[in-house]
Parts: structure tokens; C-alpha cells; sequence
């Protein structure tokens, strides 16, 4: 069995000691910090597969810290928000969490959640990816089966759907425009089809994001065109 390091990030002593002791039974190695620059320190120098990340902290807080982490990291992070912090919820979510649990919670709430998570990460995340996936954060395609899943969901996508996608996560960052995208798609000039393209990219969204008016994976570059996010 793999002994999964995971970091427990919280300005409150109380809470990480005990979150310790139920990740401890389960034969998982703790790493405690008390603010976002601890952990971000701790980062450095350990290898960790999993985070437990507070929202509200003093010196760095949750928010500020997942979209530092997710810069260079694709450990998956989970949120721990008070019910008065929805807004912040949604943001981590948007930048780069992966779920949430709301404070107070059951032990064996956050338990079921870290294991899932860690599943999802070893399973499908970055230690298995192979030459035939592509991956960014919970959105993975794989080339050789032509499927796109989105934190280990099937996502049923249609034939020019999926090779718009391919094209962009195959160029993870960059900006196409929607000249550029037609054309390599569809494999003709492009002659006023703009609504072409903005219909299948709306459609993407529907299926690949949470919520596709404020898209976590998928961006418009106004003016420009679409991409990838990193």
C-alpha cells in the first residue's frame, strides 16, 4: 500500500491535529502548516499527494495559495470553507481546487473525499499519464481511445468537438483564433464561419465545465481567439 503524503494547511492547531490523527489511521504521512506560505515552503522540499487547504488564513491565505500551487502543481487540493465563505468556495474552484468540505465537517466526510481524490490522481492524474494522453488538471484526452474524461468522468464529445479540443490541449496556452481553429479542423478556408466555431466551443464548455459561463479549462482571449488554459 502507498504511504500518500498528504498536507494539512490550517491557521487552527486544533484542526490539523485532528485531521492528523484520522489520516494517520489510515497509514498516511501528515505534513501540517499553518498559513499558504508554510505550505508553499513545505512544497519545496516534499514530495506531497494530496492538500487540505483552509480558505481563510493569516499571512497567505487558501485562495491565494491554490493559484501559486497550481502554477507548477497538479496535486489535487481539496478546500476547507466556512459556510460564510461560498464566494471563496467557488473561486478555488475556478483557479484550480479540485472539491470542498465545509466546516464543521464529519471525519469520515473528508475521509471518503481525500481517498477519492487520491484515486483520481494516481489512476488518471499525473503518475500514469502515457504518450497518448494529454492532461490538464482533471481534464484528460487520450488519443489512442479518442475519450475525454473530466475528473475520471466520460465525457461524450462529438468527432469535430473532440478534434477542436485535441488541437488546443495539444498546445496547452496557446491562443488560436477562430480562422486558424476552422481551418484546422475542418480542413477547408475559412469563409464567415465564426459562428461555426463559436457554437461547437460553447458546446465543449457545456460538457467539460462546471460552470461554463466562468470557465475553468477552456478560454476566450477577446479579440483573439480561444486556448487552452496550463
Amino acid at each position: 500500500m502507498t504511504n500518500y503524503h498528504v498536507l494539512v494547511v490550517d491557521d487552527e492547531a486544533e484542526i490539523r491535529d485532528a485531521i492528523e490523527i484520522y489520516l494517520q489511521n489510515e497509514s498516511m504521512i501528515v505534513h501540517k502548516a499553518g498559513d499558504g506560505l508554510e505550505a508553499l515552503a513545505i512544497l519545496e522540499k516534499e514530495e506531497i499527494h494530496l492538500i487540505l487547504l483552509d480558505i481563510m488564513m493569516p499571512k497567505m491565505d487558501g485562495i491565494t495559495a491554490t493559484f501559486k500551487i497550481r502554477q507548477e502543481k497538479n496535486i489535487p487540493i481539496i478546500m476547507l470553507s466556512a459556510k460564510s465563505e461560498d464566494t471563496d468556495k467557488i473561486l478555488g474552484l475556478n483557479i484550480g481546487a479540485d472539491d470542498y468540505v465545509t466546516k464543521p465537517f464529519h471525519p469520515l466526510e473528508l475521509l471518503a473525499r481525500v481517498k477519492s481524490q487520491l484515486r483520481r490522481y494516481t489512476n488518471l492524474g499525473t503518475y500514469k499519464v502515457t504518450e497518448d494522453e494529454i492532461q490538464v488538471r482533471g481534464l484528460t484526452l487520450n488519443k489512442n481511445t479518442k475519450t475525454v474524461s473530466v475528473d475520471g468522468n466520460e465525457i461524450r464529445l462529438t468527432a469535430t468537438e473532440y478534434k477542436i479540443l485535441e488541437l488546443l490541449m495539444d498546445n496547452k496556452g496557446r491562443v488560436f483564433s477562430i480562422e486558424e481553429i476552422y481551418e484546422r479542423v475542418w480542413k477547408e478556408p475559412y469563409l464567415n464561419a465564426e459562428n461555426t466555431v463559436a457554437v461547437h466551443v460553447r458546446r465543449i464548455r457545456e460538457k467539460i465545465e462546471i460552470n461554463p459561463k466562468e470557465p475553468k479549462y477552456l478560454k476566450v482571449v477577446w479579440g483573439i481567439g480561444y486556448k487552452i488554459e496550463k
